[in-house]
């Protein structure tokens, strides 16, 4: 075997233990770092496969060496010949002591007439194994190249230029933005199941259909355009080549299975970085959209789609819900251990050409690529529920698509109830648009997402909804007072700027009504103080007659102790000196936190869950989110959270989904008086009209960043102590 395949089946091996680290490492990486790392470290592995590097001392050399002097100290040495003196390349002397066996000794013609033949064909075939090796990877290269070739002429011969001069606008003006200088061409060809992009140097996206949502359109082609400017098609082609030439590699295989997959999630990934962690919804419906075409034509691996592999859809959704950028502290790690993979690469090595040594290397593996046959669809409604459970319970979401509006209503109604409990948005989604147009689930699940105040729900029916039926439901929203479905519903109705206009006038409006009421009753403030009837007030108190909101605000600077009449409909009746009893009440309050977590309320007890309180930092504006409470009547909720420094902090209770506190429940929000600890300590219990159910507790930074916030929340049902 000669020295250079010897070289590169080190280099193959050295790949392998690459792979096999980066696999291992997967498990525990996949969530903690960047889909771009996970995608653009395979190149460190890509280029160990093709370029012969490495120290003159590595490990792979010296594994070598030692292989090849463990096999020439076992290989038998040969009979000892003797080449004659007197003729050059003629006779050789017989082996001694061939007489003792009674054997005859051949003579040199007869040697060489039988181990010859055998020699040279063995010889022959160790000599020329790189042969075997090299038509088998040109064999390889030139079917890819012949079946890319084959499908983009495919492509083309189909392809209709868009002559939409709006939608070639916008995609002149995201290129332009994602620095791409080339002309981009925007082609329609309903054969393909997806939206992709062909073309080296002549970029051109191609669409299954012209009739693509405006919001859809500009998810697919920054998709697309980001695939472009990363030159993923070289990267995928660089992969090829690599397959091609260590074909008879199954961990090589893999690796490009894996890069594939890692394409798709790394571009996802870059997109949310650019449209925003806020635009993950929107995002991840386009996917679910590009995922819907089954039984097209298939797209090559020489492409790169938006929607890639079928099966690893729920997989692609999950990651971009749960998309946030990456801490400081992430990406140094990240750029350790790309340091410690190239180095690792690096000390892997390759086998030294200079200390060659022939021997006969194993056999490798064969891979084999089975693709399980679908089984035949069912032709009665029982079929059909029989199949969509399996599909569901096997998360094939694509085949359960397909599946769904083959039920019978009773059956659908039946599979959104049991997806809507479970919270499983990905199949309630492509549920509801296999729906008839018509069907009356729509209006009553968006009934029940509305009553809910199930956001995520109700957005997956709003998509279903004419422009009509939305203003319908922001009508009512507005009516209702509720912001959060406001908030969406203008967004639908693309009128986002208008919901900001109107909460802003609203919140000033009310901020102006709270001003006002305070003064009609001899309260005004200048700036965090406030003054009653002249005089700096210590304690201000104002609780809601329904406990949702409680203001407390302390000053030690004040001389007087107020607290703020409210009657049942929430206006301000007056304002009232607090008792010396009230004072006192309130201060033990606020100081009673007995190490047991014990409290007794007229001879009942308090055995509240507890949840801690230890942050370094929170940065203004921040909201820190403590997890969902389930709250039921006469639970007894106690805050005592304070910040070492800082101006500003808000504690309570919003429904869940509720991201922008649009409406808080049980809020408390205090300002720091002087050099005074900011705290926000009150006690509350559940009561009407505020609803049992599961809320979001939440710690925000209202005025500037905080710091060393610590403390405690305890939530809990008060019993009778017997």
């Amino acid at each position: 075997m000669s020295a250079a395949l010897k070289t590169f089946l080190s280099m193959s091996v050295s790949g392998s233990l690459l792979i096999l680290t980066l696999l291992w490492g997967k498990r525990f990486l996949k969530d903690k770092f960047s889909r771009q790392w996970q995608y653009y470290i395979w190149l460190v592995v890509v280029l160990r496969l093709l370029v012969p590097f490495g120290p003159e001392v590595s490990l792979m050399g010296r594994s070598y060496q030692a292989a090849d002097q463990a096999i020439s100290q076992s290989a038998p040495l040969p009979p000892q010949q003797q080449p004659s003196q007197n003729a050059p390349g003629g006779n050789f002397i017989p082996a001694v002591g061939a007489e003792e066996h009674n054997e005859p000794v051949n003579s040199p013609a007869d040697d060489l007439t039988t181990a010859q033949p055998l020699q040279d064909i063995g010889a022959l075939l160790i000599n020329h194994i790189w042969l075997v090796w090299l038509v088998a990877a040109l064999g390889l290269l030139i079917r890819k190249i012949t079946i890319y070739q084959g499908f983009v002429q495919y492509i083309k011969a189909g392809l209709t230029p868009v002559s939409d001069m709006e939608r070639l606008d916008e995609l002149s003006i995201a290129a332009e933005r994602a620095g791409i200088k080339k002309p981009v061409e925007l082609c329609v060809n309903p054969l393909v199941s997806s939206p992709l992009l062909i073309g080296f140097f002549h970029p051109c996206i191609v669409l299954p259909s012209a009739d693509i949502p405006e919001k859809d359109f500009r998810y697919i082609v920054l998709h697309e355009l980001t695939h472009y400017k990363r030159r993923d098609m070289f990267y995928k082609w660089l992969v090829q080549i690599t397959v091609c030439l260590h074909w008879f590699n199954p961990l090589v295989h893999l690796m490009s299975r894996e890069i594939t997959k890692a394409c798709e999630f790394s571009c996802d990934e870059a997109v949310l970085a650019k449209m925003g962690s806020g635009s993950a919804q929107d995002y991840g419906k386009t996917l679910l959209d590009a995922m819907a075409a089954v039984g097209r034509y298939k797209e090559n691996l020489g492409t790169v789609t938006l929607s890639g592999n079928k099966q690893l859809l729920k997989e692609r959704i999950n990651a971009i819900m749960s998309f946030k950028k990456k801490s400081t502290a992430i990406r140094l790690l990240t750029g350790a251990l790309t340091l410690c993979a190239i180095l690792g690469a690096v000390f892997i090595g390759v086998y030294p050409v200079a200390a060659a040594v022939d021997h006969t290397a194993g056999k490798p593996q064969a891979a084999v690529d089975q693709t399980p046959a679908q089984g035949n669809i069912g032709s009665t409604s029982k079929d059909y529920a029989a199949q969509a459970e399996r599909y569901y319970e096997a998360d094939s979401l694509p085949l359960f698509e397909i599946t769904f509006p083959r039920l019978d209503e009773d059956t659908q109604k039946k599979w959104l109830e049991k997806l809507y409990a479970d919270g499983d948005f990905a199949f309630f989604s492509v549920a509801v648009r296999g729906l008839d147009e018509n069907s009356p689930l729509f209006a009553g699940f968006a009934e029940k997402a509305y009553d809910d105040e199930e956001m995520a729900f109700f957005s997956i029916l709003t998509d279903c909804m004419d422009e009509a039926e939305l203003e319908l439901w922001l009508d009512r929203a507005l009516e209702d007072g509720n912001w959060a479905f406001q908030s969406m519903l203008f967004d639908k109705l693309n009128r986002g700027k208008e919901f900001d206009e109107l909460k802003e006038k609203q919140e000033k409006e009310w901020a102006e009504a709270q001003t006002a009421e305070y003064r009609a009753v001899g309260v005004t403030m200048d700036g965090k103080d406030y003054y009653y009837q002249g005089q700096l007030v210590n304690i201000f108190l104002d609780i809601r007659p329904n406990k949702s909101v409680y203001t407390l605000s302390m000053n030690p600077k004040g001389t007087v102790n107020i607290k703020i009449a409210r009657d049942t409909n929430n206006k301000i009746t007056g304002a009232a000196y607090m008792t010396e009893t009230e004072v006192t009440e309130l201060l033990e309050d606020m100081g009673d936190d007995d190490d047991d977590r014990l409290e007794t309320i007229g001879g009942r007890i308090w055995r509240p869950q507890v949840i801690p309180v230890s942050l370094k930092t929170m940065a203004d504006g921040e909201t820190v989110w403590l997890g969902e409470y389930t709250l039921s009547d006469g639970d007894r909720i106690w805050y005592d959270v304070l910040a070492e420094t800082g101006n500003g902090l808000q504690v309570g209770f919003v429904k869940s989904g509720d991201t922008h506190l649009n409406t808080t429940y049980y809020s408390v929000q205090n300002l720091r008086q002087g050099g005074e600890t900011l705290e926000c300590t009150a006690g509350f219990t559940l009561r009407p009209p505020v609803k049992p159910g599961t809320y979001q507790l939440f710690l925000r930074a209202t005025d500037g960043p905080l710091g060393n916030v610590t403390g405690s929340i305890s939530i809990g049902f008060i019993a009778d102590a017997s």
